[in-house]
């Protein structure tokens, strides 16, 4: 019985090792799209409403269904007989099949509102991914600089341990004071605090994220190894990426389909001034044989041209109103591309600023300041001083990579795709 005991112990030492837990969702943000593009209910129902969008331009464009009428004539032969249900018995049958066709052009202009309203809709999955993914992206950034400062403010914890035992080792010495103590401790509770809330901005981020992959709240999560790489400077040009948001833009092409559709709704309401008519073929059945057939055909009178006339004034407003839509929305978007890459930019500054000059300028403060304080030459407060200021350092800096983050999801956004 030993030999399989040793090896489920085995297995489960595997399965619970960290080369298994690494595997799990949430350490990836293209897990993440991968997994909420196959699960979000929200792009789900836009593809659905694709479809449906999809199955109504056919028969936009078909012939209504033909009609077919059978009249029984003189069912009781001039009072002869009781009435009779059967065409061979009565005094005659007609039979009369009608087709309904509208005027040249109703049914292609029918079917181009259908093809304007399917675009729209194929459009409208897109900005979903879009405004999906971008939420997704911004939330793992959160999630991130949530961790990551937490574990940055453990690892100050650690240090301020260090630095209360110097300072108690100093003060039991004669050599230091016992404000200092009580000045590391102060600062040890001070640092819980941002702990405890790093620790509920990290429990936000991880509901939102499974909230938007439509996972159960609680679900677990890999904490973030890393943040995606951003584009080089040369792709992030502004002229080539406004002139991309003008040709890409889900938003811009659902105004675009919008307007195509808004000018097929107009010749619409134009080719109503004409009637459309329906064409029939009757046979006439006298006993058991036909002996005559007719033709017939009908017109609807367009005399309600006021009622047109409102309709061909609608369409056209709206028209004009789709085409007014799309400049707002373009000036709108260019804004917001524009103000997106200069905060990009300066973000991006910022955390090379804080990296190159500001950290290693604090790191090298804080050693001076402990050798210092060692010797005696430099207070603790000086010393407690140049420990924090690491802290905001880098602090600054996860909040810097953040704001990157933020911007360039909200650049894939305009553009409607990765970048």
């Amino acid at each position: 019985m030993r030999a399989p005991l040793l090896v489920l112990a085995l297995l489960n030492i595997f399965w619970l090792s960290p080369a298994n837990a690494g595997n799990e969702l949430g350490a990836n943000l293209h897990e993440l799209l991968d997994y909420a593009r196959q699960h979000n209910p929200e792009l789900a129902i836009a593809r659905f409403e694709a479809e449906a969008a999809q199955q109504r331009v056919v028969p936009a464009g078909a012939l209504p269904d033909p009609v077919l009428r059978a009249e029984l004539m003189d069912i009781t032969r001039q009072g002869s007989t009781g009435p009779q249900l059967l065409p061979s018995q009565t005094g005659s049958t007609r039979y009369l099949l009608m087709q309904t066709i509208p005027w040249y052009g109703k049914r292609d202009l029918q079917r181009k509102i259908a093809e304007g309203q399917l675009a729209q809709a194929n459009d409208q999955v897109t900005f979903s991914w879009a405004d999906l993914a971008t939420r997704i992206k911004q939330t793992f950034a959160l999630h991130y600089f949530a961790s990551s400062s937490g574990l940055i403010a453990r690892q100050t914890l650690s240090l301020l341990d260090s630095l209360e035992q110097i300072a108690q080792t100093r003060y039991a010495n004669g050599l230091g004071q016992q404000q200092d103590v009580i000045r590391v401790q102060i600062e040890k509770t001070m640092l819980h605090s941002e702990i405890i809330a790093f620790e509920e901005e990290e429990h936000h981020a991880h509901s939102r994220l499974n909230a938007l992959l439509s996972r159960p709240i609680n679900a677990p999560l890999a904490t973030p190894t890393k943040l995606p790489s951003l584009p080089s400077s040369a792709q992030l040009d502004e002229a080539t990426l406004l002139e991309r948001l003008r040709a890409q833009n889900p938003q811009l092409l659902i105004a675009e389909a919008n307007i195509h559709t808004s000018e097929s709704s107009r010749d619409l309401a134009l080719n109503n001034r004409y009637p459309g008519f329906t064409l029939g073929i009757a046979p006439n059945q006298f006993g058991d044989a036909v002996k005559s057939w007719d033709l017939m055909v009908e017109f609807n009178i367009p005399l309600q041209q006021s009622t047109r006339r409102a309709q061909e004034y609608e369409a056209a407003a709206m028209l004009s109103a789709s085409n007014t839509r799309k400049e707002a929305l373009l000036n709108q978007l260019q804004s917001e591309m524009s103000e997106s890459l200069n905060a990009l930019n300066a973000a991006q500054r910022t955390e090379a600023l804080i990296s190159t000059s500001l950290l290693p300028q604090a790191e090298l403060t804080y050693q001076s300041s402990l050798i210092g304080y060692q010797t005696g030459k430099v207070d603790f407060a000086m010393l407690i001083e140049a420990q924090k200021q690491i802290l905001r350092a880098k602090q600054q800096q996860l909040k810097a990579q953040q704001d990157m983050q933020f911007r360039f999801a909200d650049i894939e956004k305009l553009l409607g795709g990765s970048l």
